[in-house]
């Protein structure tokens, strides 16, 4: 099995790098690392298109050796789709992230965009996270240890080659911080973000500078969710794919008049 490990946070981190070692370790896996040079971290899904892209072959403290570009983590899994390591990946290992990728932190991640990207070239695909000793379920900053983290990706690229996930879903992991009392295969959970408009400072040309985003949001807690999993200890197993379409709501906008709507944009005789 090919493997391609990205992330958001660069790629010296220390979370993609206790990954690389425990994923290295594994028999039969060859382990390709292509990842920004610096941190990308809530990025989403952003791409490069205006200017061409760097990459630079970098030598890890080891001897191992990865590439380093100035683009997004997408940018790094379409290296990889497009030929750069010289084959296709089997499989997209996106993380160890520092920090919790939660609910709907999700649509903001960097490290979940790398793996939706697997999924939308028809490659499997984990992002894999790690929630700081830093205390709370926010967005503090403390100690990381990814030694379970990374022990826990490496046991799970082993079950993915006896039994891949259905085609087209990714698997989101969530390490709490500390060491874990179980496992639990979660639904994404809903943040409660308490953000507020503050200002910082002003100039006499009526420029105003402003902090909008807070540090320490809060989550229902809803049994069964990822946030309440990974807030009592447990890793939080989330299944996640693509399909953003209501299904539910077809048949609701199948009954409205849009052919009169049309009729209505036309210009007067």
């Amino acid at each position: 099995m090919r493997v391609l490990l990205t992330n958001d946070d660069g790629i010296s981190a220390p979370g993609l790098q206790a990954a690389r070692r425990a994923l290295r370790a594994l028999d039969g896996v060859d382990v390709d690392v292509i990842a920004p040079d610096s941190n990308r971290s809530a990025t989403a899904r952003s791409i490069t298109t205006r200017s061409p892209l760097t990459v630079e072959e970098v030598e890890f403290g080891d001897g191992d050796r990865g590439f380093a570009t100035d683009g997004t983590p997408v940018d790094c899994v379409r290296f990889a789709e497009l030929g750069l390591v010289g084959h296709r990946p089997d499989l997209i290992v996106s993380g160890i992230n520092h920090g919790a990728n939660l609910g709907d932190d999700i649509t903001y991640s960097g490290t979940v965009a790398a793996a939706f990207e697997g999924i939308v070239l028809g490659i499997p695909a984990v992002a894999v996270s790690q929630q700081s000793s830093g205390g709370g379920m926010g967005y503090v900053s403390g100690r990381f240890d990814f030694a379970v983290a990374a022990a826990f990706v490496a046991q799970l690229v082993t079950a993915l080659g006896d039994e891949p996930m259905p085609s087209k879903t990714l698997i989101n992991v969530n390490c709490p911080a500390g060491e874990p009392n179980g496992v639990e295969v979660t639904r994404l959970g809903k943040r409660v973000y308490n953000d507020e408009l503050k200002l910082v400072s002003e100039d006499g040309n009526g420029r105003r500078r402003y902090e909008i985003y807070g540090w320490q949001p809060g989550f229902e807690e809803l049994e069964g969710s990822d946030l309440m999993a990974v807030s009592q200890g447990r890793i939080a197993v989330t299944p996640i794919h693509f399909d953003l379409t209501d299904h539910g709501g077809l048949e609701r906008l199948r009954s409205w008049r849009f052919e009169e709507m049309l009729a209505a944009c036309a210009p007067a005789a």
